[in-house]
């Protein structure tokens, strides 16, 4: 049973009859098949003949043999019958050696839609930025938001209230296929199985030349601290004191240059709240999905909200926001979310206990004299908004019934 992911359709719909090649890019496992099956079914459903379809999955054994550019071309012209209109489907592009190529001589040569995935957020990067600069259109791809979680325990049956499915999820993530599974140990299995499987088809290659040994133990580091402020010469102490081995500070960030492009990672910048400007370096990580995290922690630590932070960045990149993390010239704010020229600000906690927390959250955006709206999310019930600040649960926001406005 599938849900239908509304929330990507109804942003790539506008584009299905565009000559533009729409790109769908995301992490291993986060449903981009699926979605791109979705979209094929809503071309059949509007008339569009079966052999006006050609679908090729480059994970699927029956295409093993196509992976240079001449062999694909080979492929899709015998499908080729008429002059009519063709839609072209290719998952997980990526496995073609100079796929771009191909690319281009389809768009300008054939009548077609072209739609493709691939597992690598600089798909667009390089050399196919330079032969396809302007004829494409990029979506990013997600695991499960939790509403999305929600309507498919449901849809399977499952009896469990949204408040209930707070910690499972912040647990063990949005990844579609682990809702497969009930018990704990079976999920992480499956979730084990999948980062593995990222780390050996997407990073950890016979041309990539990476130890990867000390890689997955940088990685776990990260994913371990994801959310918190980033140092290499932290990872390198780290290392010196717990392994007794040597990192250099250019291995790091190449290491975290093949997560970022596996999707296992966002490298957010800060915001000068004061400056009004994005600061050019990287100052945070946060895991695409917070299953993978926990995977390299083991517990999720109530005492910090990093995993709900996580949570929430995942939730407003999926809306399609700009989200950077807060600098004030007394402290921080966790995000800065931008549309266009509209903004707000916004503070996660997990409960507002005592006034001393209470205190805290609020009186983060006291250095900011910005008029933009400033909320509070957090998993209390009660409403704590004050001064102007708008509180909200963060399980409503989640499912959508209490919404955030940028101004």
């Amino acid at each position: 049973m599938y849900i239908k992911r509304e929330r990507y359709l109804d942003k790539i719909r506008p584009f299905y009859e565009v000559d533009l090649i729409k790109v769908l890019t995301g992490v291993r496992r986060c449903g981009k098949s699926i979605l791109l099956s979705q979209i094929e079914d809503e071309f059949k459903e509007n008339g569009v003949a079966d052999d006006h379809i050609i679908n090729v999955n480059f994970e699927n054994v029956e295409f093993e043999k196509i992976r240079t550019c001449e062999k694909l071309n080979k492929y899709v012209l015998s499908k080729i019958k008429d002059e009519g209109r063709y839609y072209i489907f290719l998952d997980e592009i990526q496995h073609v050696r100079s796929f771009e190529k191909v690319l281009a001589s389809f768009r300008a040569t054939l009548n077609c839609s072209i739609f493709v995935t691939g597992s690598n957020s600089k798909l667009l990067s390089g050399k196919m930025a330079t032969l396809l600069v302007g004829r494409c259109v990029e979506f990013r791809i997600m695991p499960f938001s939790f509403k999305e979680a929600y309507d498919y325990n449901i849809l399977i049956g499952r009896n469990i209230t949204p408040d209930e499915l707070i910690f499972d999820y912040i647990n063990w993530g949005g990844l579609p296929l682990r809702f497969s599974f009930t018990r704990e140990t079976d999920i992480k299995t499956y979730l084990e199985q999948t980062y593995n499987g990222i780390i050996e088809k997407d990073i950890v290659t016979e041309r990539s030349k990476i130890n990867k040994e000390k890689f997955v133990k940088v990685a776990a580091y990260i994913m371990a601290n994801a959310g918190k402020e980033f140092s290499s010469r932290n990872i390198e102490s780290f290392f010196a004191s717990n392994n007794n081995e040597s990192l250099e500070k250019k291995m790091i960030y190449r290491y975290l240059d093949k997560m970022e492009k596996a999707c296992l990672i966002d490298r957010v910048k800060r915001f000068n709240i004061v400056g009004k400007q994005s600061m050019a370096y990287i100052e945070k990580q946060y895991a695409v999905d917070t299953g993978f995290r926990m995977l390299n922690t083991n517990l999720v630590n109530f005492e910090d909200t990093f995993f709900l932070e996580n949570i929430i960045y995942n939730e407003l990149i999926s809306r399609g926001y700009e989200v950077f993390t807060g600098k004030t010239y007394k402290g921080e704010v966790d995000f800065v979310v931008i549309d266009g020229r509209r903004k707000c600000f916004i503070q996660v906690a997990y409960y507002l206990q005592g006034q001393q927390t209470i205190d805290r959250e609020f009186g983060a955006f006291s250095p900011i004299s910005d008029a933009s709206p400033k909320y509070v999310l957090s998993l209390d019930r009660f409403d704590y908004s004050r001064d102007g600040i708008m509180h909200i649960n963060i399980v409503d926001f989640l499912l959508g019934k209490k919404e955030i406005s940028l101004t």
